[in-house]
C-alpha cells in the first residue's frame, strides 16, 4: 500500500512539474490567432537605426507584417510581403511563453522551423520580452547592443478580428 501511495504521489509532482502555470496558458490564449505587426522602434538612443531581425530582413520588412499564433500545437508562421527591399514569404515557428522570472517579465520565445515542423535553426531561437498582452494589443521588447549601449527594439502589434 506505501508502495502505490509513493508512486501515486510521485506520478502527481511530476504531472505538476511539467505543467504551465494558469498565466502562462493565459497569455498563450491571448497569442492564439493573427497579429500584424505595426511598428518595429528603438527605445534608448536617439538616431536612425537599421537592423536585420531575427537574422532574416531588415526591420522595415517586418512592418506590416502577419504573424499567426496556433496555440493547440504551439506552431505559427509570420509573413513579410516581398518588395524590392524585402525577401517576401512564410516563416514558419515553434513558440511558447516561458514563464517571469526574477530577471525578466514573461517572454515569447521561437525558433525557425520548415513546413514539416523540423527545426532548420539548429536550436537557435529568440526570446522577447512581452510588455504588454490584451486581446486587441501586444507589445514586446528585445535588447540590442549598438556602441556598447543597450538599445531596446519595440515591436508594436495588432490583433486582427
Amino acid at each position: 500500500m506505501r508502495k502505490h501511495l509513493l508512486i501515486v504521489i510521485s506520478l502527481v509532482l511530476l504531472t505538476a512539474s511539467c505543467s504551465v502555470s494558469k498565466d502562462a496558458r493565459g497569455k498563450r490564449n491571448l497569442l492564439s490567432g493573427t497579429w500584424t505587426l505595426n511598428d518595429v522602434s528603438y527605445e534608448n538612443a536617439t538616431g536612425n537605426f537599421k537592423s536585420v531581425l531575427f537574422n532574416d530582413a531588415e526591420d522595415i520588412c517586418f512592418e506590416g507584417s502577419e504573424w499567426f499564433f496556433r496555440d493547440n500545437n504551439s506552431t505559427g508562421r509570420y509573413t513579410i510581403a516581398p518588395s524590392t527591399l524585402c525577401n517576401g514569404g512564410d516563416r514558419f515557428i515553434r513558440w511558447s511563453v516561458v514563464e517571469p522570472s526574477a530577471n525578466y517579465s514573461s517572454q515569447l520565445q521561437f525558433k525557425m522551423i520548415d513546413e514539416k515542423n523540423k527545426d532548420i535553426s539548429g536550436g537557435l531561437g529568440y526570446r522577447l520580452n512581452i510588455t504588454n498582452l490584451t486581446e486587441t494589443e501586444m507589445t514586446l521588447k528585445s535588447n540590442a547592443t549598438v556602441d556598447g549601449k543597450v538599445v531596446n527594439v519595440v515591436y508594436s502589434f495588432t490583433k486582427k478580428s
